[in-house]
């Protein structure tokens, strides 16, 4: 299999992701305006999922770029991934509907920390099968830097889902923060 197939079955799995979320946001039986008050929550959790998909979207792309070939340990990794990616529109929709309650942000941390892991497998086995060059090396560090404390911060944020949600939230925000670039050095490295 070349990079690119893999791509776009990547790009069009994660298209349908993102369709799916936004079907499952209910259209109001009226047209009053206080009928939209209602659906607050869900437009919150849609537009934190969207964020979310959209930052796996454009680091999955730029880590592709350092691959040399594509094995089957990365086709695998990369089914990992779209599986874990692939529950959000649930997650999405149960903790939406629910305004947020603690179970809800709970298992939507948990689904983050599994993406997390599985794009972590993903960069290992990219990392296997990339271009041996020095540059790129240190990109991966700085990569698995980023990894290690998105870990840890949604590994904390299931528990503390049950202290208060708002935290949870939070600190999915801050490792949004975190991956909303991609890191330049990947690009620098196959550059220089």
């Amino acid at each position: 299999m070349n990079k690119t197939r893999l791509e776009a079955f990547s790009d069009g799995v994660i298209a349908i992701i993102i369709t799916i979320m936004v079907l499952e946001i209910k259209i109001p039986h009226s047209s009053q305006w206080a009928e939209l008050y209602a659906l607050i929550p869900v437009f919150i959790s849609y537009f934190m999922s969207f964020m979310f998909v959209g930052i796996y979207w454009g680091n999955h792309h730029h880590l592709l770029h350092s691959v040399k070939q594509i094995s089957s340990g990365i086709i695998w990794a990369n089914i990992n991934l779209l599986f874990w990616l692939s529950l959000v529109p649930f997650a999405t929709g149960w903790m939406g509907e629910n305004h947020f309650e603690s179970n809800t942000v709970a298992l939507y941390g948990i689904l983050l920390l599994l993406c997390g892991v599985a794009f972590t497998f993903l960069q290992k086995s990219v990392e296997k099968n990339s271009h041996d060059i020095e540059k790129l090396k240190e990109a991966f560090k700085n990569l698995n830097k980023k990894g290690i404390v998105s870990t840890i911060g949604y590994a904390s944020s299931i528990p503390l889902a049950y202290y208060n949600p708002i935290i949870s939230g939070a600190i999915f925000l801050t490792v949004a923060l975190m991956w909303i670039i991609p890191d330049k050095n990947i690009e620098k490295a196959l550059k220089g």
